[in-house]
């Protein structure tokens, strides 16, 4: 153990990941107006990150196949290939009758809580993938009200959010437990306020903005 009053150096701030990270938030953004699928610069980031870990054999190929959890990859493929085909076979059109018309506050607001308790209740993937194609017909300010509740509502519950689900992966690989009473009463705290904030400014964006 440190000696008596000895202060832990902080760790070192992992600035090539942090930049290729940005690198890849930024190809992101410009891939859709250039045409290209987001998918490659997300595999850009993988690929520059995985060859400097085995340059510097901070990790090996065992690791690395580790770190991408192909399983996971695997459920999440097969997540949106059975939700593709809930959707393209009608089924998935009865959620169009809970989604009302317009864009006023109170039909926005409950366009987030419909997407919020759908992602809850079955991930907010496959609510996303089902919900889009029926508010995109009303225009873009149900389309982003649809996307506040399906990344704001799922931290209500563990199985809510894909980025969830594989953030309690890494706890568990390092031994640590989230409470799961404590993260629900967390979600409850703040996943309603956070929603019903996020809403009411994306409205008055848009009444500014004349959109």
């Amino acid at each position: 153990p440190p000696p008596s009053g000895s202060r832990t150096p902080d760790p070192a701030v992992p600035r090539f990941t942090l930049v290729v990270v940005a690198l890849t938030l930024a190809g992101f953004a410009v891939s859709s107006p250039l045409g290209l699928d987001p998918a490659w610069a997300a595999l850009g980031g993988v690929l520059i990150l995985g060859a400097r870990a085995l340059a510097r054999r901070s990790a090996g190929p065992r690791e690395l196949l580790g770190a991408a959890s192909p399983l996971f990859c695997l459920f999440v493929l097969a997540l949106g290939v059975v939700v593709q085909a809930v959707v393209s076979s009608g089924p998935a059109s009865g959620l169009g009758r809970l989604i009302p018309e317009g864009d006023s506050l109170p039909t926005l607001l409950a366009v987030a809580a419909v997407a919020a308790v759908l992602a809850n209740l079955v991930n907010n993937l496959p609510a996303v993938l089902a919900l889009l194609p029926l508010a995109a017909p009303a225009g873009p300010a149900q389309v982003l009200a649809v996307l506040i509740g399906v990344n704001l509502g799922p931290n209500l519950t563990y199985a809510g959010s894909l980025a969830t689900l594989l953030w309690r992966r890494i706890l568990h690989r390092h031994g640590i437990e989230a409470e799961l009473g404590r993260f629900t009463r967390l979600g409850l705290l703040t996943v309603p306020a956070t929603v019903v904030a996020a809403t009411v400014a994306l409205w008055g964006t848009l009444r500014l903005t004349g959109a």
